[in-house]
């Protein structure tokens, strides 16, 4: 370790302020990429908070309470509960209301900026010998460079929602029965939807007094928990 010793001791402080900056995050990236080539770190198939929102993009809880003490009779009345949860739209960063959807302090945005910041900063101090220039050039390239990561992660993200199917997107299209469904709710059948080019598969039920034999059309009019389809034959 000698021949570190003197080379450590060339250096003037400015340069082994950089190299303590970017050796360092140089290592922590590598290992951030060998990792996700590996797989580490996804944690699969996202959830989609819509996609149990019913047709109005609400869920209505109806909570009652019929306690007998004593021959009395307590009703809370029906509470109802309406919660409305929206879509996250990743934006494709075109227009400048898509970048504040953008997370710039994400770990492997930090990471980048200071690897590139640090041998950005070393070579153009190396070059000029000009502290100011250096760290100029640096912050610089490093912030651009975690736009950069924070782009792809937010077009990784917009991907991957397009990639997903939102069973919201299934209210109000049409399909064809292929077990049967049982009138008034009383059971589950199957119904066949055509969702973008994918043809998909829920169990269904409906509401009608009758039942929904094979090959019926239907139309989607509600999602329940579950994701069970609510059908009516059109």
């Amino acid at each position: 370790m000698e021949w570190f010793t003197q080379w450590w001791g060339s250096l003037d402080g400015m340069s082994q302020a950089l190299f303590c900056v970017a050796l360092p995050s140089t290592v922590i990236l590598l290992i951030q990429t060998i990792m996700i080539i590996l797989g580490f770190g996804h944690d699969g198939t996202g959830v989609n908070p819509s996609d149990t929102s019913g047709f109005d993009g609400s869920t209505d809880i109806d909570i009652s309470l019929d306690t007998d003490a004593s021959g009395a009779d307590i009703d809370s009345g029906g509470t109802e509960f309406e919660t409305d949860v929206t879509d996250v739209n990743y934006g494709d960063g075109s227009t400048p209301s898509d970048i504040g959807t953008m997370n710039f302090f994400t770990v492997q945005g930090v990471i980048t900026f200071f690897c590139v910041f640090g041998w950005a900063g070393l070579v153009t101090y190396t070059l000029s010998k000009l502290a100011v220039l250096a760290i100029i050039v640096g912050l610089v390239l490093g912030l651009a460079a975690m736009f950069g990561v924070s782009k792809v992660l937010q077009l990784s993200k917009k991907l991957a929602q397009n990639g997903t199917l939102n069973v919201r997107n299934l209210l109000g299209a049409s399909g064809t029965v292929y077990l049967v469904i049982p009138a008034d709710g009383e059971g589950k059948g199957k119904v066949n939807i055509t969702s973008g080019e994918r043809l998909v598969e829920f169990d269904a039920i409906t509401d009608e007094n009758e039942s929904l034999p094979d090959g019926t059309s239907v139309r989607v009019i509600d999602i329940r928990s579950g994701n069970v389809l609510v059908v009516e034959k059109v």
